[in-house]
């Protein structure tokens, strides 16, 4: 099984992941955990890359977006592929839907160029999305209270605002695969609303 997380800054996804691998690894289940960008030593690079604040000139939309599927590619070819083909459990941070919250729905780039990224170097999709959704001034002070922000971290407040939207148009359009979570709640309470549709979705 495939497991993708998303949301924006601060709603819990470390934390849910953290506790769902735990609950698996309880079931005699062999899982892994995996982030986007990021994954495998090269997909990592590229991520430091992405979030990096230091560059001396600015990242273009397009150039995010280009990077975040080069990482992609890499990471689904050498990890995400290989872990499924073994029969492994993926639980991965991020996946394809934060690339339409985010460089589509947040930077306002074109649907079409997503959608031929994803025709041609997307060949594996999550069974399963959990939307951790929470307001974004509580999820921003939740990220402030980790430390430094990153590059996506120092956006504005109405950048994130769109982000949200995007992950509810998502939401909308495929609710059998994305869950949403109120992740306004504790960490437990999530984690109660995970198990409820997981169990859902084996019934």
């Amino acid at each position: 099984m495939f497991i993708s997380f998303e949301g924006t800054e601060g709603v819990g996804k470390t934390t849910l992941i953290t506790q769902l691998y735990e609950h698996f690894l309880q079931q005699g289940l062999d899982v892994v955990l995996t982030r986007e960008p990021g994954g495998t030593p090269l997909a990592e690079q590229i991520r430091g890359l992405l979030l990096s604040v230091e560059h001396q000139e600015p990242i273009s939309n397009d150039t995010e977006l280009l990077l975040m599927y080069a990482a992609r590619a890499q990471h689904l070819q050498n990890f995400i592929l290989p872990a499924l083909s073994a029969g492994k459990v993926v639980l991965c941070d991020r996946f394809i839907d934060a690339s339409f919250a985010y460089q589509c729905a947040g930077r306002g780039l074109s649907r079409d160029k997503l959608q031929m990224l994803n025709q041609h170097f997307v060949s594996h999709r999550p069974e399963i999305t959990f939307w951790l959704d929470a307001p974004i001034e509580l999820g921003m002070a939740r990220a402030r209270a980790r430390g430094e922000l990153d590059r996506f971290e120092q956006e504005k407040m109405e950048f994130f605002a769109r982000v949200r939207a995007g992950y509810a148009e998502i939401h909308q359009q495929e609710p059998e695969r994305m869950k949403r979570l109120d992740a306004s709640q504790n960490a437990a309470q999530v984690f109660a609303q995970a198990l409820s549709q997981l169990a859902l979705a084996r019934s």
